[in-house]
């Protein structure tokens, strides 16, 4: 084709503030997509996450709000359902049309390329965390759009080889863009460290915090001054916790930071993870890291991390004991591990996908 590829990227479901890692995945894409190139991209957003993008134009859909509450959430659907007619005569123009935050709501006219991102397939590995109805919204929004969307993006290579698996997708669709981290922001503390290690990550089942406090009373045995601090929302589900847990739920991106800079270590006992961006930021940080050996994250933190089994508290106890008695080592191997996961690659990876599938649309 002739002059730039124009996308829209249709965040409608967006909850600004309160999407964790897809949030800053969206938003790093949006600033990446600013860079010369060959696609020329537009934000469509609800009036409610006005001014998310950080340097793309936008263009904002007035009467459209969504809510952090489910039933915000549906309301919002309904109300995307209700204005088809005038979102899709606002993406005319565009030549595909990508879906970052994976709903695919309203579904773009049928000449129009479209791109899902997909982060994992959750849902059909940990079932038994799932409720009927979630079962049954990710099955239409997720599953569903996938198998017709001419092009997936997706953030590790463990999560395309489980969307083939699982999903029968074909390969040759899937796109693997590893997300990145902002190294300008997450900068490193190679100085002295405080005594205590953090846990940043929402109270969902998936995220482990029960085995992960029996796990620390195991630490402490052999590192008695050792707390745990945990940053994250839905934290109060947890119930009473010892009293050498600092519950702070969410915390602002300058707290996180600091965090990040003074733990003796980050623990990351989740279970599941299509990526997992914070062992990434933690080690850009030069926090050393002792993570689970589940699901995507022995691919992002090769060998610059404590590995240990999520399903044993022994095993989580001496993956912390270890990564805070090696921490100057496991800090230098982290800086090194950080520098091949960037946003621009992850830029790359989606102009690509928007390429071919322009191409298949077209051929």
């Amino acid at each position: 084709m002739n002059g730039s590829l124009r996308v829209a990227l249709s965040m409608l479901t967006l909850v600004r503030g309160g999407m964790g890692g897809s949030e800053t995945y969206a938003r790093a894409l949006t600033e990446q997509l600013a860079r010369p190139s060959s696609v020329h991209a537009t934000a469509f957003l609800p009036a409610s996450a006005r001014g998310f993008s950080a340097g793309i134009s936008e263009q904002v859909i007035e009467r459209l709000t969504v809510g952090s509450s489910t039933r915000e959430r549906l309301t919002a659907l309904a109300r995307i359902t209700a204005l088809t007619g005038p979102i899709r005569r606002s993406m005319a123009d565009a030549d595909v049309v990508h879906f970052p935050f994976t709903v695919a709501v309203p579904t773009p006219s049928r000449r129009q390329a479209t791109v899902q991102t997909l982060h994992d397939v959750q849902h059909l590995e940990l079932p038994h965390l799932f409720s009927r109805s979630e079962m049954l919204y990710r099955r239409r929004f997720y599953e569903g759009f996938a198998a017709k969307a001419d092009a997936v993006i997706t953030i590790s290579h463990f999560a395309k080889a489980r969307m083939v698996e699982s999903l029968g997708l074909d390969p040759a669709r899937i796109h693997v863009a590893h997300l990145g981290v902002d190294t300008a922001k997450f900068t490193p503390n190679l100085g002295p460290r405080e005594n205590f290690v953090l846990y940043p990550a929402r109270g969902w089942p998936h995220k482990n915090h029960t085995r992960l406090i029996t796990a620390m009373e195991l630490a402490r045995e052999q590192l008695p001054d050792l707390c745990l601090v945990l940053t994250g929302g839905g934290l109060d589900e947890l119930g009473d916790l010892p009293e050498w847990v600092d519950r702070r739920g969410l915390v602002s991106e300058e707290e996180l930071l600091r965090l990040y800079q003074s733990a003796a270590a980050l623990v990351f006992p989740s279970l599941y993870e299509g990526f997992g961006l914070p062992p990434l930021e933690a080690m850009a940080s030069g926090c050393p890291v002792a993570a689970s050996n589940a699901a995507s994250l022995p691919e992002v933190v090769g060998d610059a991390a404590v590995i240990f089994d999520p399903h044993e508290p022994e095993s989580i106890a001496a993956g912390i004991v270890e990564a805070v008695n090696r921490g100057s080592e496991l800090t230098e191997l982290g800086l090194s591990q950080v520098s091949k996961f960037t946003w621009e690659n992850c830029g790359d990876r989606h102009v690509q996908a928007y390429r071919d599938a322009y191409q298949a649309k077209i051929s």
